[in-house]
C-alpha cells in the first residue's frame, strides 16, 4: 500500500511483479462506533485502524508481532533519506521550530507552517507522496528565517533556498525525452549520475547465476568515487548501518519467538542479508519467506518496491506486519486454487501463456504495524516477491490488508459517487456490488495477474527492455487481467458472486469513471499525468474508449446542466476490448517492445483533456473530504513483570498525527542528518 485507486473503492497498482492496491476517490457508506478519523489538512485525510484478532493471539505470537513492528520502525529514517538527500536535516529543523518557536503560534503564517510540517511528515520528505512534486510552502522565506532564528534552529541557507526555489522539483521524473536520473531528486543516485551511467554500469554489474538473476542494484546507492561508478550498499557496517543494526537486533528477538522452523529460517536469512548486503542471500530469503506459509503472523521487510527509482533498480525501505484473517482467507483461497484455469482461458497468445502456474497463496490479513514506504500512505494489497524467476519457480504471496480496507470504507460518504456516476442505475450497482468487485479485482490482479504470462526466451527483464515504461505497463497488464475476468461466469460458478454480470458492470463503470474523470482531482489544472498508477488507469480507459467509438461502446454524454459523464452502452464489447488490450500488453512485455509501450503510454496515458479536467475540479469543490488518505499506526506497548519479562502486549491508539510523528522522531532516529 502500497498502495491510488481501483474502480469503485480501491485501485490496484503494480510495479513489475510486486503489487500494491490503492484507495480511490469515491466514498462508501459504512460507519462504526470506532472513530477512524484523526484529522484533515491540505489534501490529506489521516485515519486510524483497529487490529482485529490481536487479543486472541498467544503471548509468543504477540511478542513476535511486537518485535517485528519494532524492527520496522527502527529503519524508518532510511525511507526519509532515500526520498531526498536533505530530508532528515529538514525534518529535524521543522520539528525544532515546532517545539521551540517563541513567537505567536495563532497567526496565519504559523498555521501555514504547521500544515507544511504535517505534509512533509505524511510524505516522508519534502516531495508529495503521490505526485512527486516538491511541496511548496505557503509562507515566505523571510518568515521561515524568522522561525529559525526565534527557535534557535540551524539550517543551512543552501537548504533553505531549496525549500522555496525550483531546484529538485521532482522526486521521480519518468518523462520521455529527459535524463530521468539527473532530473529526479530521489537519493538513490549521486547528483552527478546520469541515465547513461546507470545503463553502462548495469551492463557489466553482477547479475547472479545463469537463469537465477539477482535484483541488481536493489539495496545500494550508485555514486562516483575517483571517477569510477561504485555502489554504496545498505547493510550493517555500510550505508544506513546504524539503523540496520537496530533492525537486526529486533529481528533476532523475533527469530527467537518464531511460530515454526520455516519462519525462523526465513528470519535468519533476512538477518544475514542485512549483515552482508548480499543479493544472493536476499534471493534465498525470498524463497524461504514465500514458501513459509504456516502460522498466524507474517511480515514484509526490506528494500522492496522500485516505484521511486526512475530506472526500476533500487528498492524503497518498507515493512508491514500482518496477522492472518482466517475467515476471509478461506473465502479467497478459491482463486488461488483455480489460477491455472484463468491462465488457460485468458486471451493471451498461446506462446505467452504459462503452462504451470505454481505456488500462489492469497490471504486476507490484518495489519499490526507499518513503516517506511508503507506508512503513513499505505497499500491495501501486496504481492511479493518481485524477482521473476523466484515467482515462477517458487510462487508468490498475495495479501489483502483487510483492516485497512475496512478503515477506508468506514471513513467516508457517497458524495463523489453521486456526482460523477451517469445515472441511478450506475449508483445502485456500485452500492450493491462495488465493494465485492473491488476485493475480487484486487485478488484477480494479484493472484492471477502477477502469475500470468511468460517473457520470451532471451528477452531481458522489463526494467531493461521497457525502461521507464515498465512500471505503468505492468500495472495496466495486471489491471486488465482482473477486468477481463470480472465479467466471467466462472466467478459465479466458484461462488464468489451471486451475479457475475452485475458485478462486472459495477466494476467497469467505476474503472472508466475513475480513469477518465475522477482521478483528475489529484493533479493541478494544466499538469500532465506522471504518477505510474494514474498513467496506467488513463491509458487503459482512454484506449478502450477510442477502440469502442465505432460501436459507441462507451458514450461521452453532456447533460443539460453542462456536466460530462461516460456511460457504458455495451459491457460485453468492452470486455472484448479489455481482452485485446491485455493480449497486446502481454505481447509488449513478452517481446520487450519498448516502442509499443511508448505508443500506449505517451499516446493515451500522459496528456489530459484540459476542459474535462477543469470541469472535474469545479464539480469536486463541493466535497470537503481530501483526495488522499493515510494512517497513524496503533502503538504496541509491552507489559512487564518485576523481573522485566514481557507478560503482555497491549494496543493504544495515538491521539493525533503530530503525537505519533514526534514520538517516532524521538524514539526511532538512528541516522545522522546526512548519509
Amino acid at each position: 500500500m502500497n498502495i491510488k485507486q481501483l474502480f469503485c473503492s480501491f485501485f490496484v497498482a503494480v510495479i513489475l511483479i510486486s503489487c500494491v492496491t490503492e484507495k480511490k476517490q469515491e466514498e462508501s457508506t459504512n460507519k462504526t462506533e470506532f472513530n477512524h478519523f484523526v484529522e484533515q489538512f491540505a489534501d490529506i485525510k489521516v485515519l486510524r485502524y483497529k487490529i482485529p484478532g490481536f487479543n486472541e493471539l498467544t503471548l509468543q505470537e504477540k511478542k513476535l508481532v511486537y518485535y517485528l513492528t519494532q524492527a520496522g520502525l527502527a529503519g524508518r529514517d532510511i525511507m526519509w533519506d532515500q526520498n531526498y538527500r536533505h530530508n532528515l536535516k529538514i525534518r529535524m529543523a521543522l520539528e525544532s521550530i515546532n517545539q521551540n518557536f517563541k513567537g505567536g503560534k495563532n497567526t496565519e503564517d504559523f498555521k501555514a507552517f504547521k500544515t507544511y510540517l504535517k505534509r512533509v511528515w505524511f510524505s516522508n520528505g519534502i516531495h508529495h507522496h503521490y505526485s512527486n512534486d516538491k511541496i511548496k510552502p505557503t509562507f515566505s522565506k523571510a518568515y521561515f528565517n524568522e522561525l529559525l532564528k526565534n527557535s534557535n534552529t540551524v539550517l543551512s541557507q543552501e537548504v533553505v533556498e531549496v525549500l522555496f526555489n525550483d531546484a529538485d522539483a521532482k522526486k521521480v521524473n519518468k518523462k520521455a525525452g529527459v535524463d530521468n536520473i539527473l532530473n529526479s531528486a530521489i537519493n538513490f543516485y549521486a547528483a552527478d549520475i546520469t541515465d547513461k551511467d546507470v545503463a553502462n554500469f548495469y551492463k557489466t554489474a553482477y547479475k547472479g547465476p545463469k537463469g537465477m538473476p539477482v535484483e541488481a542494484g536493489l539495496n545500494s546507492k550508485l555514486v562516483k568515487e575517483n571517477g569510477n561508478l561504485v555502489e554504496k550498499v545498505w547493510k550493517s557496517g555500510g550505508m544506513y548501518g546504524n539503523a540496520i543494526d537496530k533492525i537486526i537486533s529486533w529481528l533476532e528477538k523475533a527469530k527467537a519467538v518464531a511460530e515454526n522452523e520455516k519462519q525462523a529460517e526465513a528470519l535468519g536469512l533476512l538477518i544475514e542479508y542485512y549483515k552482508t548486503g548480499s543479493l544472493d542471500i536476499w534471493d534465498k530469503y525470498c524463497i524461504a519467506w514465500v514458501t513459509s506459509t504456516e502460522g498466524n503472523i507474517d511480515w514484509i521487510n526490506g528494500f522492496i518496491e522500485v516505484y521511486n527509482d526512475p530506472k526500476g533498480y533500487r528498492g524503497s525501505y518498507e515493512t508491514i506486519v500482518q496477522i492472518k484473517d482466517f475467515d476471509m482467507s478461506r473465502k479467497m483461497k478459491v482463486l488461488s486454487d483455480n489460477a491455472q484455469w484463468f491462465e488457460d482461458n485468458s486471451p493471451l497468445m498461446e506462446s505467452h501463456k504459462k503452462k504451470n502456474v505454481v505456488g500462489i497463496s492469497y490471504k486476507t490479513v490484518n495489519v499490526a504495524g507499518e513503516a517506511g514506504d508503507a506508512s503513513p500512505s499505505t497499500p491495501i494489497g501486496v504481492n511479493l516477491p518481485n524477482n521473476n524467476w523466484i515467482l515462477q519457480e517458487h510462487g508468490s504471496k498475495s495479501v489483502s490488508l483487510g483492516n485497512i480496507i475496512r478503515a477506508y470504507n468506514n471513513a467516508g460518504g457517497t458524495g463523489r459517487l453521486k456526482e460523477f456516476a451517469y445515472d441511478e442505475e450506475e449508483i445502485k450497482l456500485e452500492e450493491k456490488y462495488g465493494q465485492i468487485a473491488d476485493k475480487l479485482h484486487t485478488a484477480l490482479h494479484e493472484v492471477v495477474g502477477h502469475a500470468s504470462g511468460v517473457i520470451n526466451e532471451g528477452v531481458g527483464q522489463p526494467k531493461e527492455t521497457l525502461q521507464n515504461y515498465a512500471s505503468t505497463m505492468e500495472e495496466g497488464r495486471a489491471d486488465l487481467v482482473g477486468l477481463y475476468y470480472l465479467m466471467d461466469p466462472k466467478l459465479q460458478e466458484l461462488g464468489l458472486t451471486d451475479d457475475y454480470k452485475k458485478l462486472g458492470m459495477a466494476a467497469y463503470d467505476g474503472y472508466i469513471r475513475n480513469g477518465l474523470m475522477t482521478q483528475l482531482i489529484r493533479i493541478n489544472l494544466g499538469d500532465d499525468i506522471e504518477e505510474d498508477h494514474m498513467v496506467n488507469r488513463q491509458w487503459v480507459s482512454a484506449w478502450a474508449f477510442e477502440q469502442g467509438k465505432k460501436d459507441n461502446v462507451i458514450e461521452k454524454v453532456v447533460k443539460k446542466d453542462g456536466k460530462t459523464y461516460y456511460n457504458i452502452n455495451d459491457y460485453d464489447k468492452l470486455r472484448e476490448i479489455f481482452g485485446r488490450l491485455l493480449r497486446e500488453t502481454q505481447r509488449i512485455k513478452s517481446e520487450g517492445d519498448f516502442e509499443g509501450a511508448k505508443k500506449l503510454v505517451e499516446g493515451y496515458g500522459v496528456k489530459v483533456d484540459q476542459e474535462i479536467h477543469k470541469e472535474v475540479l469545479k464539480r469536486n469543490e463541493q466535497f470537503k473530504s481530501a483526495p488522499y488518505s493515510g494512517f497513524v499506526n496503533p502503538v504496541l506497548e509491552t507489559v512487564v513483570d518485576g523481573d522485566g519479562n514481557i507478560k503482555d502486549v497491549v494496543i493504544k491508539q495515538p491521539k493525533s498525527f503530530e503525537e505519533q510523528m514526534l514520538f517516532y522522531s524521538k524514539n526511532y532516529s538512528f541516522l545522522t542528518d546526512e548519509n
